[in-house]
């Protein structure tokens, strides 16, 4: 990849950072560990980050690329698509004529792209649901990653990231180690040195814990998080409405 002077993040949580906070309590995310890394290799590398919680696929297109296009960022990257598939009617099809759109607007403005597909979530029971959805919207968004010339960032084949201690309790968000991870294979797509090695195995997790033990954990997520999901989700609201975003305009780190 060629020297990069400026950089925007687009998307979703996963973007913005949640679930791993800087000790004042705003967000890094591998987003801003990447870019670390990119300022390293290009130092007074500028950087934007547009990502906002619970943006779906329509509302990136729609709020953040637009932006990005008109920074005209040497690097741009785009990560979108999971909040919408935790809805059922969610069609692989239609989001991913939206991702094209998205990366065919970048690429005009000048940017190089790197596309994300998505996690493997079997882990979680009730993703299991949302699997075929998923590997439909993976192989769409992998296919626009070749017609465009963009890196690609493939997700679902971290094996690693299987690990439920590399995620939140509430587990839909990556934790402070899954997005150092994440921002090593990103790394490694765009040709940085890394020097950690993402595949690394996690030491062999402890004690098991035990049926009624589980189950009561699973009763703590249904309370804590899934419910309110659904809440929001009735009431029409997000967990980012009104939110900015973090980075909104292009500055040194």
């Amino acid at each position: 990849m060629t020297a990069i002077g400026t950089y925007v993040a687009l998307g979703d949580s996963f973007t913005e950072g949640v679930g791993d906070p800087y000790p004042d309590g705003s967000l890094r995310g591998w987003a801003d560990l990447f870019a670390t890394e990119l300022a390293a290799a290009a130092p007074g590398l500028q950087y934007a980050n547009l990502a906002i919680r619970g943006k779906v696929v329509r509302q990136v297109l729609a709020e953040q690329v637009p932006v990005a296009a008109a920074l005209a960022p040497d690097l741009a990257s785009l990560a979108a698509g999971g909040n919408d598939l935790l809805r059922r009617k969610a069609d692989p099809g239609t989001l991913a004529a939206d991702m094209d759109q998205a990366v065919s607007s970048l690429r005009a403005a000048g940017s190089q792209v790197i596309v994300f597909t998505g996690f493997n979530l079997s882990r979680i029971p009730l993703a299991r649901l949302m699997r075929d959805r998923i590997v439909a919207y993976n192989a769409r968004l992998a296919d626009i990653a070749r017609r465009h010339d963009c890196l690609h960032v493939d997700l679902w084949s971290m094996s690693v990231l299987g690990d439920s201690r590399l995620w939140c309790s509430d587990r839909l968000h990556l934790g402070t180690e899954g997005h150092r991870r994440v921002a090593l294979r990103v790394c490694e797509v765009a040709g940085l040195p890394v020097h950690a090695d993402w595949r690394e195995p996690l030491t062999p997790p402890g004690r098991r814990t035990g049926w009624l033990a589980a189950r009561r954990d699973d009763l703590r997520w249904t309370r804590e998080y899934a419910g309110p999901w659904v809440q929001r989700r009735l009431r029409g609201v997000s967990s980012g409405d009104g939110l900015p975003p973090k980075r909104p305009d292009l500055l040194p780190l």
